[in-house]
């Protein structure tokens, strides 16, 4: 096996109810924040500084969903070790000694920005590693951790279609409260992205908006933040898969530069329950599948 087994067991966990309530799936795939040895010991910065990328304490938020009929899923190894919200191989070439394989996808926007499935910086643009690492490495943490996630995440989601027709991915991150550009208007406390319109029906971030709206959040469609590979890649509202993105506002229930939860938290993950109920009287017959229409 691979030599962070131990400290990374489990990698990942999904917590499924007695009874779900509706096919309504909660994931965070970046607030892990188990920091293999070998990783911290490679860093040439130190772990406060790595831990910038995480979305902080958003699998909590989400976690009480599960007592409630919504499965969560969420990872418990740090994004800036293994980004499971890429392509399984978008791999920056500088970062590595030898020669990656010839499908990797050297040539993303994403891996432009060091912001691979291998991250290169942390979310503020730090360099990472003191030299570089073996391509035998990068794709033995592919092997051992990403790949495993994925199946999961792909049976879950497969699960709750077969029983219900249709399945709603809520991919959940967080954002730093200001953008790296001064030029960045105000962000508001929770954007909601579905790609533009195509990775899932209408109804669902209307829905979102309308529920965070009265709880009392100021909304955001698709910028800064659309929706990564996750929300991409499962969300196919014509054969009823959907999926959206919320990118939740840290400075609403933490405090950023401490990295401790506010006073607020308790509420917010209240709030995370009335959403998690609003989404489920959405009638399932308005979320497909839906069959082309004869020419």
């Amino acid at each position: 096996m691979t030599q962070f087994d131990g400290e990374l067991s489990p990698p990942f966990e999904i917590v499924e109810p007695e009874r779900w309530r509706a096919p309504i799936i909660f994931n965070s795939p970046h607030s892990g924040s188990v920091y293999p040895l070998e990783f911290l010991n490679a860093s040439r910065i130190d772990l406060p500084a790595l831990r910038r990328s995480e979305d902080s304490f958003m699998d909590e938020l989400i976690g009480d969903l599960s007592a409630q009929g919504f499965p969560t899923v969420r990872v418990n190894f740090p994004r800036s070790y293994v980004d499971v919200n890429r392509e399984p191989y978008e791999l920056d070439p500088r970062m590595f000694t030898g020669r990656l394989p010839s499908f990797a996808n050297t040539r993303s926007m994403r891996v432009a920005g060091g912001l691979g499935t291998i991250p290169r910086v942390v979310g503020d643009g730090q360099e990472i590693y003191r030299e570089r690492l073996s391509v035998d490495e990068a794709l033995g943490r592919i092997e051992a951790l990403y790949k495993p996630y994925h199946r999961a995440l792909r049976r879950l989601i497969n699960k709750a279609h077969q029983a219900f027709g249709t399945v709603i991915l809520v991919d959940c991150h967080s954002m730093p409260s200001v953008g790296v550009s001064r030029d960045e208007p105000r962000r508001p406390d929770i954007v909601i992205g579905d790609r533009y319109g195509t990775s899932c029906a209408s109804v669902l971030p209307d829905v979102v908006e309308e529920v965070m709206s009265k709880l009392g959040y100021s909304t955001g469609r698709n910028k800064p933040y659309a929706g990564g590979f996750i929300t991409e890649h499962y969300g196919n509202p014509a054969s009823g898969l959907h999926t959206v993105q919320l990118e939740l506002n840290r400075a609403i229930y933490m405090d950023e530069r401490r990295r401790e939860r506010s006073p607020r938290f308790a509420q917010v993950m209240a709030d995370f329950t009335t959403l998690a109920e609003g989404l489920a009287r959405v009638p399932l017959g308005d979320l497909g599948p839906f069959q082309a229409a004869a020419e």
